[in-house]
Parts: C-alpha cells; structure tokens; sequence
C-alpha cells in the first residue's frame, strides 16, 4: 500500500535526481504523423453495458504492484505499467503477454495510448515519460521531467499530450513533434490526475492541495477550481458528453461536479479507505471507483448517485487504477497483488 508522505517522497525525488536520464537521439525519435482523429468530429453514442461482475481474465506476469491500466481504442490491448519499472501490453481476449516495453528505472505510474492507437505514453518515478510505438514495442522519445510523473492524457484529437508532476507543474507537449507547448503552473503541491475534456477544450488536475481545477487547454487560463474534497484528490475523470466530473480523493469519497459551474452535483460515498481512480462507463450511465482496501470495487448510479454493485472476491489487495474497455462490456483492476483483472 502506497503510505509514503509528502516529505518523503520530495526526498526520495531529489534523490532520485542525480540519476541521469538520457534523451533519445533525434535521428531516432522522429516526428509521427498527425492523428487521424478530427476535433470536429461528431461524438459517438456508445450504449450502456451492464456488467456481469464474473471476473474473464487475470493478466499475472508484473513482478510488483500494477499502478497504472489502460485500454487501446480498438478494445484489442490492455497496457499495464508497475513498480518492476516494466510497462506490458496484454491481449484483452485472450490474456496473452503480447508485449514487455523496458526502459524505466523506477516505478511506472501512468499509461495512455494515442486516440489513433499507435503511441502509447509511460510516465515514472523515474523522472520521464517514455513514447513507445504500439505496433513494434520500441522507444521512440524520452520527455525528462523535473519530478516524478504519476499521471498522463492525451488530447481526444491525439494532438497534445498533458503529464503532470510532483512540482505541482502540468506540461503540454505537441505529439507529433514532442515539443513542450506549455507549462501551467497548476498547484502548490503534487497532481495526482489530469483529463482532458471530451471537446478536447479543457484538462482538469487534481492534487494533494484537495482542489480540481479546470484550464482552458489553447491560452492555459485557470477556468474555475473545484472545492470540496477534505484530502488529496487521487483521481478525475470526465463523463462522455462532458457535462460532469467525476472525483475521487483521500477523504474516501467520490464526487460529482457540474463542469459548466463548478459546483457539486452528488457526493458517493461508501467506500472505506482512499478512493485512487475513478472512471467514468462509456455509456455514461455509470461510475466505477476503486480504493485501497480489499474488494473495493464500486458501481454507481451516475444520474442518481445510487450504489449499483460491488466487484467483491477476487481482489485481495488495494486497487490502484480501473478503466472500462471502448466498448463498457469489460472493467479492468490493477492492484497491489501484481495483476490486472478483468471483469465482464
């Protein structure tokens, strides 16, 4: 279980900055080509799925805890990044071992692909986000950061890549030349989540100071903060029309935020520890949420805040990150205990 305090981890942070971490040459990194993902394109209406709650497969293979999960567009992959500094693609029919992408020193914290499928970013302890070609499993660019970096998004039109780290600082970087575009100083103290908006127009971050906030991604102007979580805010997520946030914090609880003002809509609780991810359902009727104690995998109603179902029996230790398939017929777990579980 994830214990360390602030001043420990800063520590360790600087520790870890005398470790030299190189850039990959230019001759290698190359440019991508632009996504084929439009801005302007309409949004697709995804139907809501209901969950079973049967467990379909368990991907063991990490060798320490899972942190980060992540489903391709297509549904096809899962990617999983963990404390053994190894990120690993995984045949989400199947359960195959299809890929393991080494290059990280320490502990990997996020995962993301491209829109288009074809890049998929890491962020570690590290001190880097590391860009790794889907299809072939190589590297193609290494972004140095000053801090440890826990959390990543791409934009929907694949165009900008948004991490964040301990400084408090949110980056954005082109993603087709890999250029740092922006830098918001966004908090005075660690962010733990960033999402963009599904208009691409907004990236809300939440940190340790307990607060979201939501910046306008072309000028980076703060738009307005979100108030109301008593500790760390763990983890954001936007509904699929884009009209609710949806959080998750250290005070145990799981909010809903109206994005237009600001202001709380529903408070889910249950849980009995930290909740640390949180994920919106496709179809958008549904909330999952995720804590550090056992068989704390929760279902909510997203329009009435009412408990829907919990995941219970198969997850031993804490659950750090979850995320639906494209298509809301699969949640995935990454645990403490080593694997990511998939549930149908």
């Amino acid at each position: 279980m994830f214990t360390m305090s602030w001043q420990t981890r800063v520590n360790r942070a600087i520790a870890l900055g005398m470790i030299s971490l190189s850039m990959c040459a230019a001759s290698s990194c190359g440019k991508k080509e632009p996504s084929a993902v439009s801005a302007n394109a309409p949004t697709k209406t995804i139907p809501e799925r209901s969950l079973k709650g049967s467990l379909k497969q368990t991907l063991a293979g990490h060798e320490s805890e899972v942190w980060a999960v992540a489903f391709s567009p297509d549904g096809k992959t899962v990617a999983s990044g963990a404390g053994d500094k190894a990120v690993r693609l995984w045949d989400a029919q199947t359960g195959a071992l299809k890929k393991t992408l080494n290059g990280h020193d320490f502990t990997v914290y996020a995962v993301a692909f491209s829109p288009d499928g074809k890049d998929l970013a890491s962020g570690s302890e590290d001190f880097t986000v590391r860009i790794w070609d889907v299809p072939t499993g190589a590297q193609k660019q290494t972004l140095k950061h000053e801090f440890q970096v826990r959390t990543l998004a791409f934009s929907p039109d694949g165009k900008i890549l948004a991490t964040a780290t301990y400084t408090g600082k949110v980056l954005l970087w082109d993603a087709h030349t890999w250029v740092q575009q922006q830098a918001i100083e966004a908090h005075e103290h660690p962010v733990n989540a960033v999402a963009f908006s599904p208009d691409g127009k907004l990236l809300a971050s939440g940190s340790d100071d307990k607060t979201i906030k939501l910046w306008d991604v072309q000028s980076g102007a703060l738009k307005r903060t979100l108030a109301g979580h008593g500790d760390e805010v763990r983890s954001v997520a936007f509904s699929p029309d884009g009209k609710t946030l949806v959080s998750g914090g250290g005070d145990k609880a799981v909010i809903l935020w109206d994005v237009e003002t600001g202001a709380p809509k529903k408070t889910l609780t249950g849980h009995e520890s930290d909740v640390y991810s949180v994920a919106f359902s496709p179809g958008g009727k549904t909330v999952a949420s995720a804590g550090l104690n056992a068989n704390e995998v929760r279902l909510w109603d997203a329009e009435t805040a009412a408990p829907k179902q919990t995941l219970k029996g198969e997850y031993a230790y804490a659950v750090y990150a979850i995320a639906f398939s494209p298509d809301g017929t699969i949640l995935a777990g990454a645990g403490a205990d080593k694997t990511v579980k998939l549930w149908e």
